[in-house]
């Protein structure tokens, strides 16, 4: 009896020897169940793969289309955040700023990167009662940064304390 090892190796003779006895260079299929009209891909599976391979990677650039302009836009927020804190460090060091009046600035562009200002309002937040000059009090400094965005103009408000006195008044010399 001949082993199956050996059948094996008779079975693959033909790839290795060279033309078998049908004629052909190689055998047409290595399973002989499969007739030799389905070897291979038609020209109509082919397109169809083609077909749902473009759709998937229009679906992939559609989302990194989409993915950039999200990182863009949130760029640009993480950019007017830092100036609306640069702003607002600005603000708290002036000890010029006016109460209860509204303040305003424009942003230079290429300093910046953004086209754009601000707004601020200083008021009194908390005092002691019946304070008087020289009395240290508690003011509040609101902040508006706005900047344009294509069409859009978008925004960012944000609020800061700082401590103060109540400034004497001068009495001009009469």
């Amino acid at each position: 009896m001949r082993r199956l090892r050996d059948l094996a190796i008779e079975g693959f003779s033909d790839l290795r020897t060279g033309p078998s006895s049908r004629g052909h260079a190689f055998p047409q299929s290595l399973n002989p169940s499969i007739p030799q009209s389905h070897n291979g891909f038609t020209l109509l599976e082919m397109l169809v793969a083609t077909v749902i391979m473009g759709i998937a990677v229009v679906g992939l650039l559609s989302n990194l289309s989409n993915s950039l302009q999200h990182a863009a836009r949130l760029t640009e927020y993480d950019r007017a955040t830092l100036v609306a804190r640069r702003t607002m460090d600005e603000l708290l060091l002036d000890s010029r700023l006016p109460s209860d009046s509204l303040v305003e600035g424009k942003f230079d562009a290429a300093a910046t990167g953004l086209d754009g200002g601000w707004r601020a309002r200083m008021t009194a937040f908390e005092q002691p009662p019946e304070a008087g000059p020289g009395t240290a009090v508690l003011d509040r400094v609101e902040l508006e940064i706005w900047w344009m965005s294509g069409d859009h103009r978008r925004r960012i408000a944000m609020e800061a304390f700082r401590r103060s006195t109540i400034p004497f008044e001068r009495r001009e010399a009469q």
